[in-house]
Formats: C-alpha cells, sequence, structure tokens
C-alpha cells in the first residue's frame, strides 16, 4: 500500500499482519478520491479541510487526505493490532502535527459531543459485519459535526443493506470489486 498522490506521494503504508483489518484497497481509494475532485455532485474542497476517519486501521484513508493537503485529519481506532503501525503510519510521513488519534470504540464509547469542531470529509470503514451504521450516523446528526457542506463516505461489503437513517440522503454509490463506496450527507 502506498500513497497515491499528494506531497508523500508513492510513500509506503505499513500494512497489519491479522487478518482481522482489512485495509482499502489503493484501486478503491483511488476511485474516493477521484470522485472527490471531480464530481460536480459535491460543493466542497479536499484541501484546507478537517477530516474524521472512523474505524481508521492503519490509517491509509486520512494519511492519503493529509498527503493531499487537508488540514488535519481525526483518526479513531481501538484495535490494539493495528494502533501501533497507525502511529508509526503517521510518524513516518511526520504527520503527527496534523493528526488526532482517539483510541476508542466508536460504536460505544465515543463520545461525539467531545468533538470541538465540524468535519468536511466523515470516512467510515467499519468491519464489514459491523450494523450499526444508523446509530453512528444518527449520533453525527445529533452533534452536528459534519459541517454544512459536508460529504459522509461509507465503505461497506457490497451485498451489506444497512438501514440508514431518514436524514441520510445518498449522493452517489458506486461498487468497486466485492465492495460499495456511499457518498452522502444529510438534509
Amino acid at each position: 500500500m502506498r500513497i497515491i498522490s499528494g506531497t508523500s506521494k508513492g510513500k509506503k503504508i505499513l500494512e497489519p499482519k491479522d487478518i482481522n483489518t482489512r485495509p482499502l484497497k489503493d484501486l478503491t481509494k483511488e476511485s474516493i478520491f477521484n470522485i472527490i475532485s471531480h464530481s460536480n455532485k459535491f460543493n466542497i474542497q479536499l484541501e484546507n479541510s478537517n477530516v474524521l476517519d472512523l474505524f481508521s486501521g492503519v490509517g491509509s484513508f486520512g494519511l492519503e487526505c493529509l498527503s493531499r493537503g487537508v488540514s488535519n485529519v481525526t483518526f479513531v481506532e481501538n484495535y490494539d493490532n493495528v494502533l501501533p503501525i497507525l502511529k508509526k503510519n503517521i510518524s513516518n510521513l511526520n504527520y503527527h502535527k496534523n493528526s488526532i488519534i482517539i483510541e476508542n470504540d466508536i460504536i460505544d464509547k465515543l463520545n461525539f459531543k467531545t468533538f470541538k469542531k465540524r468535519f468536511d470529509f466523515i470516512f467510515m470503514d467499519p468491519p464489514y459485519k459491523e450494523n450499526k451504521i444508523s446509530s453512528i450516523l444518527n449520533n453525527i446528526i445529533e452533534f452536528n459535526i459534519l459541517s454544512i457542506n459536508g460529504i459522509i463516505i461509507i465503505h461497506r461489503h457490497k451485498k451489506m443493506k444497512d438501514k440508514f437513517p431518514e436524514k441520510f440522503n445518498i449522493i452517489e454509490e458506486k461498487t468497486y470489486g466485492i465492495s460499495k463506496v456511499i457518498f452522502g450527507n444529510f438534509f
């Protein structure tokens, strides 16, 4: 795995050795950033934005954002086998000044009201079997942490049938191999 574009283009991202972590594939990641950069369905720029990377794993998405000029990324991860790799990736790419790591369980222990800022992009890459996506989206709505033109990007298994809150608006959905990526916001 590597950084695709930006100031760290071509630099390697360390990967986990266990099978419980499913890093975002480079092709899928590149497609996500192409849509962010070129879609006329969004009215928001990646550069200088604030990003929340939920279920960040080794940080592939958030690190790519930092390489492409976002202001900062808040990584949220609690899996002990990937946290050291996430920290090492941030350190190796020298992004510690633009990164915050929250070591919390997103479903049961993350208190969304503690976020002091709104995010322009919220990326969610939960385990494929995770079925509480609606609960997370409801917390994002309740605590108003998505900026006005902000986008939520959700990476799921293509066969997963998630139930989304009524206020969640799917802008675009793309399938890549066994996964799908959903772009949405709230109305």
